[in-house]
């Protein structure tokens, strides 16, 4: 897996390729909400470059979602599609953390 960071209008994007596993959980869970990115983070996860997710995946959405929206920020989560797509729909993740088709929909919501 890879992660690529942008920011767009003061919101951070954080951009995930390959497949989000346990291998990887730290990594990720950094990017969405280490310590430097402070209280009231708005942050867009890109999910169209995942081709898989586990359940440390779905942990790891949970637990930034938590942790933003605990210090006044947020998590939106965008482009997921196929296999991706269906996990967070099985689970309900997409009815708890706000999810778009497309990082641009994500940002102007």
């Amino acid at each position: 897996m890879s992660i690529d960071t942008d920011t767009v209008d003061g919101i951070r994007v954080v951009t995930a390729h390959g497949e989000i596993d346990h291998t990887h959980r730290e990594t990720l869970h950094q990017e969405l909400v280490g310590s430097q990115h402070g209280t009231g983070a708005r942050t867009v996860l890109d999910l169209a470059g995942v081709s898989f997710m586990d359940s440390s995946g779905i942990n790891i959405l949970i637990a930034a979602h938590q942790a933003l929206t605990e210090n006044g920020g947020w998590l939106r989560l965008a482009g997921a599609h196929g296999p991706v797509l269906r996990v967070l729909e099985l689970v309900g993740i997409d009815t708890v953390i706000d999810c778009h088709p497309t990082p641009h929909h994500a940002l102007a919501d």
